[in-house]
């Protein structure tokens, strides 16, 4: 495979590194006084949501405890989710009477966090939350309670910050739209 300038490949920056990391310490401010003299737990769906995980676990100022998960959707074309869940990685401790935030990069059907939710209920959680960084409310089909939000966007095919299209594009420290010609199926 050749290099390719990633950068070439997107339309419009849609959310830029500065308005990122502005976001993410306010978050990381608010999660740090919601949760005030107890423990948190922040729990990572891999592999999108590591850039933010890592930066909002910085940003927080009380003590957390980390854990990661992967889970793969399938039997959709590679641009959709399913909503059909594996769990690829379990989580390696404990969550029973814990305070869980899962972190994830984006939401948008809902489906596959739907499933997660119901997953680590039964892990007996004293509490669990959701902290999204992108949430891409018109694909929802599925009603889903976000604690905490960083943006809300457009229907638009996004990459960056930890998104990817086929494992490309993760390292952009930025959200951009990713070009339609990139990702068409020729007719």
């Amino acid at each position: 495979m050749t290099a390719r300038d990633l950068h070439a490949d997107i339309g419009d920056t849609l959310v830029s590194e500065e308005r990122i990391a502005a976001r993410v310490a306010e978050l990381g401010a608010r999660i740090s006084e919601d949760f005030a003299g107890r423990r948190l737990t922040l729990v990572s769906v891999l592999k999108g949501s590591l850039p933010f995980m890592a930066d909002l676990m910085r940003a927080i100022s009380i003590p957390v405890r980390i854990d990661l998960m992967e889970v793969s959707s399938y039997g959709g074309a590679a641009t959709e989710s399913s909503g059909l869940v594996r769990i690829l990685k379990d989580l390696s401790a404990s969550i029973e009477g814990e305070d869980v935030l899962i972190v994830e990069d984006i939401i948008d059907t809902g489906l596959t966090l739907n499933y997660l939710v119901r997953y680590l209920r039964g892990k007996n959680p004293a509490s669990l939350g959701i902290c999204t960084l992108l949430d891409k409310p018109a694909r929802r089909l599925v009603d889903i309670n976000v604690n905490y939000t960083g943006f809300t966007i457009p229907d638009q095919f996004v990459v960056g910050y930890g998104l990817d299209y086929n494992e490309l594009y993760r390292n952009l420290r930025y959200v951009g739209v990713l070009k339609p010609e990139v990702y068409a199926v020729p007719e």
